[in-house]
């Protein structure tokens, strides 16, 4: 009996491999495999979601302040343009100017500088007062608070007085008589050596006159706060009495300014 040879199943020189086998068996190992080690590959990555979000939210908040700056410079431009324009009509319709006053006359009656055993200097002063003062609108009333009225000479108080308060009509011219005193006040050396120094002048003492008072102006049905005034006159110069009859100052180069204590009027109905 023949004995029959079989071919071997493993041919010579044939190396044998499992990786096909195994990738064909496990196809998706293979496949996380070479995404590992893939080095061309770009790496995946999640939306910012948060991020965006957070981003537009501060660009809505910083769209809205921006926008609240702007409505807010635009209304008060547009105020202020009205109120520019409400006052020029009103300047050119009515023309207002503030009132003017003049001093008449000045006479100083008393004038008594007495330096007492304790080497004290104090002054006794009379001076009687005239002045006037005029409303020139044709349609605005001035509406006066009492005036106090104080003389000095280079900041040394000579004398105080007060007058009560009046209304000025427009157009009108108000005569002012005031008496100014003061009794026995005890004054400084630099005021003793300012006053002594003043009363040698030719001219005479130098004196300046300060009121001050509050005003209502006041428009058919609009009036407004009461503003503060002061009225300063200058270029005043007198001699001090030689004996009963009183000393009349000069008051031909004085001058008096009137000015506002507070610029804006705030009318109301």
């Amino acid at each position: 009996m023949t004995d029959r040879v079989y071919p071997s199943a493993k041919p010579n020189g044939t190396t044998t491999t499992t990786a096909p086998t195994a990738t064909a068996a496990n196809p998706a190992a293979a496949t996380v495999k070479n995404q590992m080690y893939n080095p061309n590959r770009i790496p995946h990555r999640p939306t910012p979601t948060a991020y965006h979000r957070h981003n537009h939210r501060r660009c809505s908040c910083r769209r809205c302040f921006c926008m609240c700056c702007f409505w807010s410079i635009l209304s008060i431009l547009i105020i202020l343009l009205l109120a520019a324009i409400a006052g020029a009509i009103f300047y050119v319709l009515y023309h207002p100017q503030r009132p003017t006053f003049s001093i008449s006359s000045l006479k100083i009656s008393q004038f008594n500088l007495t330096t007492t055993a304790d080497d004290t200097t104090h002054l006794t002063a009379k001076l009687n007062l005239t002045l006037s003062t005029k409303n020139p609108n044709k349609k605005l009333i001035y509406n006066y608070n009492p005036i106090s009225i104080t003389a000095l000479s280079n900041q040394v108080v000579l004398a105080n007085g007060s007058f009560p308060g009046f209304t000025g009509s427009p157009n009108n011219i108000t005569i002012i008589h005031s008496t100014l005193s003061m009794v026995s006040q005890v004054l400084d050396a630099d005021s003793v050596s300012s006053l002594k120094s003043d009363l040698k002048r030719k001219a005479g003492l130098p004196v300046t006159l300060l009121m001050d008072t509050m005003v209502i102006v006041k428009m058919d049905k609009l009036k407004s706060k009461r503003v503060g005034i002061r009225v300063t006159c200058e270029g005043i110069h007198g001699p001090t009495p030689k004996g009963k009859a009183p000393a009349v100052a000069s008051t031909n180069n004085a001058k008096c300014k009137v000015d506002l204590r507070v610029k804006i009027l705030k009318w109301t109905f």
